[in-house]
Parts: structure tokens; sequence; C-alpha cells
């Protein structure tokens, strides 16, 4: 049988972790073929080496029966393999357009033209429904717009082989679909697709063939229409996984954070952001707030946490009754807050310091962690390896593994057991589970429910509506900056917060006044 792509025998190690173990798997032309796996298990490692980021410690790759030595990205390039990476492989400081065309530049006459690549790109973004300003700054652009220019870079390059990394964690349903009506059209062209996701009814709803890999060695190669979605989380995490989110009726009790009239509009104040924001959060509630991408969720949790200073006069956060509006980030940290950060690697981690320095990021100034200026790092040394055993973080070199060489899944961790270990009454978690896995996910839940029925007061931002629905005690819908309705999540089911989610519907207050 003839394949696009053989990966055949690949081994890759990493200091003394074995990220990929002897892995063999194909892919046939005009098929679509998921990659399953835990964080960690090496799903991107072994992508990353068919894309040419690393190369293999030993084995061989196949491409249209051809063996090939895959150097570099520019190699695959001209093998026609594209990828649209996890973590995205961006330059903030150019813009959008910039970025689609790096290293495929059109000239005329040595000067960059840049009228035909734009129309292109627009013909792309029309077409597949991935609209996005090519003149913005990546920097300025939310997490969900970063995610759509990797699919466009890829797109722009015209790869036969298309290498999909978690392509689907920041896009509403209606982009996912329409991300799917894609890929199938790319199969049916002959294109051969590899698609790398943690959702399995995605897998269930795109896949022809799914390979599973766990703690860097393949399990097996299954056909997904013959295999259960049950199945699929057993090979992948070696246990049966439950979907359930098990939890109490809550009890909440004083109120903790509340937010009163707060408003935000951009900087040449031309639009509102934020209008007219207000809610509270108790202790012992989980409260969640529903809403598609760029409806003012983010620039919502940044002013809780600090990373927004609050300008408008009458907008007033507490916490436990005290005034934060004007608060620097440490002093609302020291004041009993925690945050679990959209923007892992932007806002969550030092990407170029060890694990153990990350934990105590947040409190490396309290006199556990430093004597006079100077750091004892035999406390801090201890601490990590406690959080690692505790979170089941996995790492090459322990506590002294550099973040930056770690998976998603694992970085998201080192931030879950930083913010839920520290002292704190309040905790905002903002898309805690994006690019986790189903048992990844099922602990994250899990720590989120005990930390409520601890007392802590949670405000979650979840693009996800199974999760909300799974784990709010209050749903809060936001759609353009405005609160739209707050929902008992047993009493509504998701289609009816989709449509509040759209705009289509509005809660009616009881003195007549919508939201």
């Amino acid at each position: 049988m003839s394949y696009a792509i053989e990966m055949l025998n690949i081994t890759k190690t990493f200091g003394t972790l074995v990220a990929n173990d002897d892995i063999s798997f194909r892919v046939k032309k005009g098929e679509v073929h998921a990659i399953l796996g835990e964080n960690g298990a090496g799903k991107s490692t072994l992508m990353s080496i068919l894309f040419g980021l690393y190369k293999s410690d030993s084995g061989v790759i196949k491409i249209n029966n051809e063996e090939v030595s895959i150097t570099n990205p520019n190699v695959a390039n001209d093998y026609r393999i594209g990828m649209v990476h996890q973590h995205f492989k961006l330059i903030d400081v150019f813009t959008v357009l910039e970025n689609i065309i790096l290293g495929q530049e059109v000239t005329k006459k040595g000067f960059l033209e840049y009228e035909s690549s734009r129309k292109k790109i627009e013909e792309l973004s029309n077409k597949y429904k991935l609209n996005v300003s090519l003149d913005a700054y990546i920097k300025d652009i939310s997490v969900g717009m970063q995610q759509r220019v990797e699919i466009l870079k890829m797109l722009y390059r015209d790869a036969d082989i298309l290498i999909f990394d978690e392509p689907t964690a920041v896009l509403t349903p209606q982009e996912i679909e329409g991300l799917f009506d894609i890929i199938r059209e790319f199969a049916k062209e002959g294109k051969s697709i590899i698609i790398i996701t943690h959702k399995l009814n995605e897998i269930k709803d795109i896949a022809d063939n799914c390979t599973i890999l766990r703690k860097g060695k393949y399990i097996g190669t299954v056909d997904v229409k013959k295999a259960s979605v049950e199945k699929l989380a057993e090979m992948m995490v070696g246990r049966e996984v439950n979907f359930e989110v098990k939890k109490s009726v809550s009890k909440p009790k004083d109120v903790v954070l509340k937010v009163s009239n707060l408003n935000l509009t951009n900087r040449d104040k031309t639009k509102n952001i934020l209008t007219d924001i207000n809610f509270e959060v108790r202790s012992g509630e989980i409260v969640c707030i529903a809403g598609i991408e760029g409806n003012g969720q983010t620039e919502l949790v940044q002013l809780i946490s600090g990373l927004l200073e609050v300008h408008d006069q009458g907008s007033k956060i507490y916490l436990n009754d005290t005034d934060i509006t004007k608060y620097s980030i440490r002093k609302r940290n020291d004041a009993g807050m925690s945050h679990i950060p959209e923007d892992r690697q932007k806002h969550g981690l030092i990407l170029d310091y060890s694990m153990e320095l990350n934990m105590v990021s947040n409190s490396f100034y309290k006199d556990i962690y430093q004597n006079k200026g100077f750091l004892n790092f035999d406390n801090i040394t201890n601490y990590a390896k406690k959080l690692l055993n505790d979170f089941d973080i996995r790492s090459s070199m322990g506590e002294k593994t550099i973040v930056r060489s770690m998976s998603g899944g694992n970085q998201q961790k080192v931030i879950i057991a930083r913010e839920t270990s520290k002292e704190h009454d309040f905790l905002i978690a903002s898309q805690p589970t994006r690019g986790l896995d189903v048992g990844a996910m099922e602990y994250v839940h899990s720590k989120l429910i005990e930390e409520r029925d601890n007392g802590k007061a949670i405000l979650v931002i979840s693009l996800e509506l199974d999760e909300v629905m799974n784990i709010a005690d209050r749903i809060l819908v936001i759609y353009d900056g405005k609160i739209q309705a707050e929902l008992n999540p047993k009493k509504v089911n998701k289609e009816e917060v989709g449509r509040y989610m759209l705009g289509t519907k509005k809660e009616v207050k009881s003195n007549g006044k919508k939201w």
C-alpha cells in the first residue's frame, strides 16, 4: 500500500526523558489521521520531528515512499508539509500580514510587494471565515485571533501534508465546524491531514484513523468508526475516565468578589469594550462566565487581576469588602487573589526559568523563600518537589526543568499547582483546561470542585460549553461587553446558553430592564 507519510521506529530523547520511544505510524493520501495522547505523551514532539523542528535520535521518515531527511521547517515546506502549532510561532512586533508571509515574501525590483499576498490572504480569510485584521500587531490581538493567524500561515503555503496541533482550542463551535468542513475538502482533494487533539468527540467527527500514544510509547492505531469515545479515552490514559463531574450542591456564603459598574473603552474611547458589569462571587461557589471569544471576557479578567488598570471613576472591584480597584498585581495577590491566566506562556510563566522558580514567582519575596534579599533555594526546591509530586507534573529534569521545554499540559499544571497551593480566598481560572487531555481535564475539574468545597470563591471563564455546564453553580453570559443573563445550569440547556452567547436572546430583569 502506498502511504503519503511513514514515520518508522522514531526515537527522541531530551536528557533522561524519552519523548518518543520507537514509534511508527503511517498516513495515506486523502486520510484524516488523529494523534491522541495525554499531555507529555510525545505527540507534539513526533510532529515537530516531521516538520523539521527536532531531529530524531533514530528512525526513518518517508514521504510518498521516498526516504527523506527533514533538517528544518524550510525543508519540510519543500516537501509541502505545513503545521499549525499548539504554541504559536509568531513575532509580537510584526503585523498579522508580515507574520503570515514571513519566509514567503513577494518582491518587486528588490522591494517587498504586499498587495498580491494581501489579496490571497483576504480570499483565504473570507473563504474559511478566519477573519482577522491584517494590519494589527500580534501583541495587540487575542489568543483566538493569533490561532487564526497560524491557520492562515499554513493555508497560505498550499501544503499537501497538513499537521494541526490542537487547532480548535480557541475556536467557537461554529468555527470548529467550519474548519472541519475545510479539512474534509482537503481530504477529498487527496491531501493528508494529521490532527492532534484532546477532544475525543472531535476525533469521532473528523478522523478516519487514530494513533494513540502513552508516555512516549505507541499503544495502537484504531479505526475511529469502530472505537467508542470511552475506549479511546481508556487507551489514552490507561484507565477508565469519568466524563461526568461529580459535585455536591454548592453552599455559598459570604461575598468574596464584588464587581460594581465596571466599564472599559478602547484606547481612543470610540468603542465600549465593557459596559456596566455588575456581579458577585461568594465563597463556596463556582461562577462561570460563558461567551464567544472577543466579547470582553479577556479584558474583564485583566481588570480584575490587575493586568489592566481601571480608569473609569465609577468602576469598583472589591475583594473581601476591601476596595482593590487601584491595587497592584502583587497587592491583589497578597490580599488573597489567585489567577490562572488565559495565556499561560505570556502571563502565567517565565519560560526560560526553571520549574521551581516558576512555582514561587508570585511569592519569592516572602520570608520562607528569602532572607535579606537572598533566595533560600533549599526551601524553594523542597516546595517545588512537593508540588511536582502532588500534581503529577512530568518533566525531563524534575523541578530543575526549564519550563519552555515542557508540554503545554504540564506547563498548565505548574500554574494550577502554584495558584491553588498558596493562601487565597478567590481564584480566577481563565480557560483552565485549554489544550489539556481528558485525564488532565478530569483532574482540573476535580481540583476546582475541591477548591469550592473548601470555601474558596471561584470565577471560571471558559469557551467550552460542556465545561461550563458541568462545573458551574451559576452562569453569567457575556456578549458585546455586557452581561446578557445570569442562569442556573440545572434549569437551562446548552442550546439556550448558546443563544445568549450569540446575542439572539436577552434576559429580562424583574423591573423590566434588560441586562
